[in-house]
Order: structure tokens, then sequence, then C-alpha cells
């Protein structure tokens, strides 16, 4: 264990501050790269940075502001709202007063934010009162809107490379005031790269981590071994594009199931400060509320679909209150899963057997020969009899009788259940 050891992360102790110290991205920030030229030119467009997660989009936005000196303020699309926005514009407006120079505002997982939060920024960025550069791991082409994004330019930030990663290591190793007091080699380097995924960020919190966990001594030799052991021991509590984005979701969906809207909070609340997509979560309310909770209330089949309208609308951090309402209602809502169990035995059903032909009196009969075939023929129009009703087959033949859909034992059903013996006793056993 480290003395004294840092409450700063390493990923952020080590973050460049100049474009000499900054890995990767030669092709941007190298000497015949765009932006190094656009530097040197002391100017700079609105942009939008794309990349995977930790190849240093942040990073490179704050050394564009220090470089070509510019005040710079930052928003994250996953805590800020549209009021955030204006007051950050309006701050740059009363500078522009002053005639200094027009402040970057740098807007993390820009991607996120709304139609309304984006429609905020348009006007700002088109009258040059900031200098827009958002940061994003999805295609701007479909997350940003086209007003604004036609505004902006496109930069590609590519994963690091392993030797990237490497040299980011040893530097870290050498360079860190807390790290840097002890002898620290890493012998093998495979793990770390496989777990960092090319992500700067991961590889210097794993490094961090495997040498909290093994350091007793002033020297320490990390191997493969080391950092699997390590981080197995210490698997992230939430990681959206590992095996606990799975665990979480699922806990979440099976509480509502469960009908428990305290432990369905906790999920939900667990996915939003983890920066989970809400749309992601909200499409898997709009599925719980027809597999798990169906025709035994089906308006939370509506309750969901709003809800989801609302996240799409309005994005985060308000997202997070609709999407609240809903997994309380859901998780409260009586529960069936009948209509998923008819879909699922139907389809067991057709698959058996596929090419069952469709009863002669059900079938369409545009054309004169398929009149002449008998298509269509004592078709019985329910509208014409009493209750709506006529009893009449509408199975095929070998299916007659065959139940697919079983109410089930709820209010709504119960009502179902009703019907169906009035109307279909002498066929189906209700």
């Amino acid at each position: 264990m480290i003395n004294s050891e840092p409450k700063i992360p390493l990923a952020e102790r080590m973050r460049p501050e100049t474009l000499d110290s900054y890995y990767g991205q030669a092709h941007l920030v190298g000497e015949s790269g765009l932006l190094y030229k656009i530097i040197k030119s002391n100017q700079i467009p609105s942009m939008v940075l794309w990349g995977p997660p930790g190849v240093g989009k942040t990073t490179l936005a704050f050394i564009l502001s220090k470089e070509l000196k510019r005040p710079f303020y930052s928003l994250s699309a996953i805590n800020s709202g549209v009021k955030e926005i204006r007051e950050v514009i309006h701050r740059a407006e009363q500078q522009h007063l002053f005639s200094k120079p027009h402040p970057i505002l740098f807007i993390d997982e820009i991607h996120r934010f709304s139609k309304s939060q984006q429609d905020a920024l348009l006007g700002a960025v088109e009258k040059g009162v900031i200098t827009l550069i958002g940061a994003t791991t999805e295609n701007p082409s479909f997350e940003v809107i086209p007003a604004l994004l036609s505004r902006m330019q496109v930069y590609i930030l590519d994963q690091l490379s392993t030797k990237e990663l490497i040299d980011l290591v040893n530097h870290a190793l050498d360079k860190d005031q807390y790290l840097g007091a002890y002898q620290i080699k890493v012998e093998q380097y495979d793990a770390l790269i496989k777990y960092s995924n090319g992500d700067a960020r991961k590889m210097l919190n794993c490094l961090e981590l495997v040498v909290n966990k093994n350091l007793d001594s002033n020297t320490l030799t990390i191997d493969n071994s080391m950092v699997e052991d390590t981080i197995q021991q210490n698997m992230v509590l939430y990681d959206k594009t590992g095996e606990q984005h799975y665990n979480v979701i699922s806990a979440f969906i099976k509480s509502i199931r469960g009908s428990d809207p305290n432990a369905a909070i906790y999920y939900l609340a667990k996915m939003v400060e983890a920066g989970e997509d809400p749309l992601f979560i909200c499409r898997r309310m709009i599925i719980s509320a027809s597999e798990d909770i169906g025709l035994a209330n089906p308006n939370a089949l509506l309750i969901a679909n709003q809800c989801f309208q609302a996240a799409h609308q309005i994005g985060y951090p308000e997202a997070r209150i609709p999407m609240a309402q809903a997994a309380i209602y859901l998780a409260c809502s009586p529960k069936s899963n009948t209509a998923y169990m008819a879909i699922k035995n139907a389809q067991t059903e057709v698959q058996k057997n596929p090419n069952e032909p469709i009863p002669l009196q059900l079938r369409n009969a545009p054309t004169k020969l398929m009149k002449e075939l008998n298509y269509g023929k004592d078709y019985q129009y329910a509208h014409d009899y009493t209750k709506n009703f006529v009893d009449m087959n509408y199975m095929p033949e070998y299916l007659s009788g065959h139940k697919f859909y079983e109410p089930g034992d709820n209010k709504t059903e119960n009502t179902f259940k009703n019907i169906l013996k009035d109307f279909w006793n002498k066929r189906y056993d209700y």
C-alpha cells in the first residue's frame, strides 16, 4: 500500500496539460494534424470529438482552451439541463461585453442531450458567443441535431495503441509523485492492456489498483497473473459495457416483476448514477409492462411508453423523475404474463406446422377466381349478430378448440374470462 495514499485518482493526476504530454491522436495533434494547425492559427471552430472512452476527448478540449488562452466551461450531459446551459451562455455574453475572447464550452457525452437541450445551444454557437466542443462515443450523425451539427466540425479520435498504452504506464511509474517514490516495474503488460481495452483512464485505474493491493515494500514487480487476480477480486460495481451492465438491468426488471418498488428504485438509481442510457432503461420498462404486467393492468404499457417519450424529450438529469414514477407504478401493478405466454405458445405451434392452410371462410377473395374457389364463403360478419359475436371456427381445423391464451387470476382478466366463457363455451374450455 502506498504511504499517504492520494485522494485524486492516478488517471486524474496524470492528465496532460500540454500537447507535448498528450498521448495518441497524432493525426489530429501531430505537426501535420488539423487541430495542431488550428492552434497555430489561433482560431478554433465549434467541434465534436468522436471516439471511444478514455482516448483523451476531455483532455484535448482543455488543452485547446489553454493553448488558445480561452475561458473554459464544462458541462456534463448527465447532470446538466437547459437551465445550466443558459447560465453559461449568459456568462459568456457578459464576458464578450468586455472584449474578452469567446469562451469554450465543453459538453461531455453530448449525445445524451435531448433535442430541447441541443436547441438551447444553437443560437449561441451560431452567433459565436461560445465555441462549443462536444465529446461523444456515439455517431454524431444520429445523436446531434442537424442544425447544430452543420455548425460544427467532426474530429474522430482513435483508440490508443498498445505502444501508447505501455508508454503511458511507464510514464506514470516514472513521473507520478506517489508511484515514482517506489521501485515499481511492469514485467508483463498483456493483462493491463486487456482490461484497459484501449482506454487510457481505465489502464491507469487498473495500474493504481494493482499497486495499492500488492505493494508491501519499496519494490514491486507486476506480471499478468498479479493483474488478473487483483482485477477479478475488485470487479468494478457498474460497467456500462461489461457484465454488470446486464446484471443491474436484470435486477431492476426482476424487482419490478417481484413487485418490490424499493429494490426497483435502488437499481434505477444505480444505473442513473452510472450514466446508463435512459432510453435503454425505458425500453426495458416497456417490455416489462407487457411481459410481466400485461393484461392485469393494460395502463402499464401506456405509462411505460409515455416515460420513454418523456425521457427522449427532456434527457438527463430531469428524465430520472418520470423514470422513477414509471418504475414504481410498474412494480406496484398487478402482474400477469398471459400475453407473453400466449404468443410464445403460438410461435411454438407455428414453428412446428408453418404451412397450415388458412380456413377458406377467412380468406380474402378480391378476384372472381378466388370466389369460385370458395375463398371467403360462409364467412359470418360478427357485427350482424347479437353482442357482435357469432360462433364460428377461426382456427386451422387441426387446432380447433386449442387454447393459446389462458386468462390470469386478476380483476381485468377475470372479466375477460367471463366474456370468453359466455362466447366460447362450446369450443374452448374457459
